[in-house]
């Protein structure tokens, strides 16, 4: 179809070894041999002369080659991510957008008995443009999502706690949030 550009890659990725996070020690270091199966799709269209929307989906099967079934996933990595929207660019000078991004949730230890929750976020932006400066407004996190940015599964213990637990620790994300900015140029 004309204005219509699709990319797809099925693909594999084998690796001797690769570096993990240790949260405790705060140091990364080599672990076993992995692979990662996968299938990528991306997809552009231009609507209309000014309107265009884009697309990205990934698939993802990681795993560690040296551990038994069911103890061999990857701490952490994605298995299912998607980016995406939709934009305008008109002919005085105005343009924006509608964007998202979406991560499932993904196994934070080996066994997938601890999970790191997923997202869905959305972000719009509008700018106005002439020869000589730029002015605009972004807003991120639109639907005021509470989402976790950074997660680690790690192991603590209390001074009051007689037994170890084993938790998710993060960084909170981006709460709603409004940018505005002026650019000149010269």
């Amino acid at each position: 179809m004309d204005n219509l550009l699709v990319h797809a890659a099925l693909w594999r990725l084998d690796l001797d070894h690769e570096f993990v996070y240790v949260g405790d020690e705060g140091i990364v270091e080599p672990s076993g041999r992995t692979r990662r199966v996968g299938v990528d799709l991306s997809v552009r269209y231009q609507l209309s002369r000014w309107l265009f929307f884009d697309g990205d989906v990934n698939y993802a099967r990681p795993r560690s080659k040296d551990e038994p079934e069911g103890e061999n996933y990857i701490p952490l990595a994605p298995a299912f991510t998607s980016i995406g929207g939709i934009t305008f660019k008109s002919k005085n000078g105005i343009s924006g957008s509608l964007r998202y991004q979406y991560m499932d949730h993904r196994p934070a230890d080996e066994d997938n008995s601890v999970v790191a929750e997923g997202y869905f976020l959305g972000d719009g932006a509008i700018t106005y443009s002439r020869p000589k400066y730029e002015v605009g407004c972004s807003v991120q996190n639109l639907f005021n999502s509470n989402w976790k940015e950074a997660q680690f599964d790690t192991t603590s213990r209390l001074r009051n706690e007689t037994e170890r637990v084993s938790e998710i620790h993060f960084t909170p994300g981006t709460p709603f949030f409004i940018k505005v900015q002026a650019t000149f140029f010269f």
